[in-house]
């Protein structure tokens, strides 16, 4: 009769484990997703909602089997919310693990220095994993930079943060101002700013390039920048062909060649960069600049030195066969 007793204990046992390892590898061994699976978790979801978008989506067998898995195996770390990718045969602690750590998928759009609102809004528009319309947000209020966003998001709060980015960037780079500049307004920083933009695509030119201009601001030169002769025609997109001349005489107010002063507001929406170039520019007596061949630009101080540089600029053209 001991025996007996002992073998059934035994068999008890033996059952009991047989129960606990197909009850554990119901939670750590293969899971039934056959591909790779984006997974949206939305904010405010709770695991009981989770496990049955899993169910549905294909990741786990049962969403109460889930649950009950994850409450004797698995952490008490809240899910996040987010995008995950999920991949092929995720057991079910896998899975729990992606959602509580920091395995978010990360997407990102890019708004280059110097890329004009009507394309800003060309490119929110244009990505498909973002939602709802949008107006073509004001010229100069967008932070040209990285901004990453959620799956399913509106383009309205991607738009946001750009325009908060800049609002930020804005007054704290104003706060750092420095002495006797050409601007008085945050908005005609943005607007000098702009311009200082779309002149140089050096970095290391863009003080000279706003100590330049600022120097034509207080001496009330005209500013006599191209990228403003283009702006009321395209909206900041490229012209794609020669300026006409009565194009440089056009009157409006935008053309820095038919007025003097800042047109009435930015052409593009310039960088950080470009900005703290506007409120600390280089001290310089330069009023003229040219390109030099390199990308960048020769500076000039006075009309006769101006005039020399650019005679060697044409000269130049002309031994590369663009003139």
């Amino acid at each position: 009769m001991v025996r007996r007793g002992r073998r059934l204990l035994l068999a008890a046992g033996l059952a009991l484990l047989a129960v606990v390892g197909i009850f554990a590898y119901g939670w750590y061994g293969q899971g039934p997703l056959e591909k790779e699976h984006s997974f949206l978790v939305r904010s405010g979801s709770s695991l009981a909602v989770v496990a049955q978008d899993l169910e549905k989506a294909g990741a786990i067998r049962s969403a109460d089997a889930f649950l009950l898995r994850a409450k004797v195996f698995g952490s008490n770390d809240a899910i996040k919310a987010g995008e995950f990718l999920l991949p092929a045969g995720a057991s079910s602690a896998r899975i729990l693990g992606i959602l509580q750590g920091s395995e978010v998928v990360r997407r990102f759009v890019t708004i280059p220095e110097g890329m004009p609102s009507i394309m800003v809004h060309e490119r929110l528009m244009a990505e498909p994993l973002l939602t709802g319309e949008i107006p073509v947000p004001a010229e100069g209020s967008v932070l040209p930079e990285s901004y990453d966003f959620e799956r399913g998001e509106s383009r309205a709060a991607v738009l946001k943060r750009m325009q908060t980015a800049m609002d930020r960037t804005l007054a704290e780079l104003w706060a750092k101002r420095g002495p006797n500049i050409a601007v008085k307004t945050p908005r005609e920083a943005l607007t000098l700013a702009a311009i200082v933009e779309k002149e140089t695509g050096k970095p290391a030119e863009r003080r000279m390039v706003a100590g330049l201009y600022s120097n034509r601001v207080k001496q009330g030169m005209m500013l006599q920048a191209d990228p403003t002769i283009i702006y009321p025609i395209t909206k900041g997109k490229p012209l794609g062909r020669r300026i006409r001349q009565s194009e440089i005489q056009a009157v409006n107010d935008y053309n820095t060649y038919t007025m003097t002063g800042l047109p009435k507001g930015p052409i593009t929406n310039p960088g950080r960069e470009s900005i703290a170039a506007v409120l600390n520019p280089a001290k310089t007596s330069a009023l003229y600049m040219v390109a030099d061949g390199t990308g960048g630009h020769a500076f000039a101080d006075t009309l006769d030195q101006h005039n020399a540089n650019v005679q060697k600029w044409f000269a130049l053209r002309r031994a590369r066969g663009e003139m």
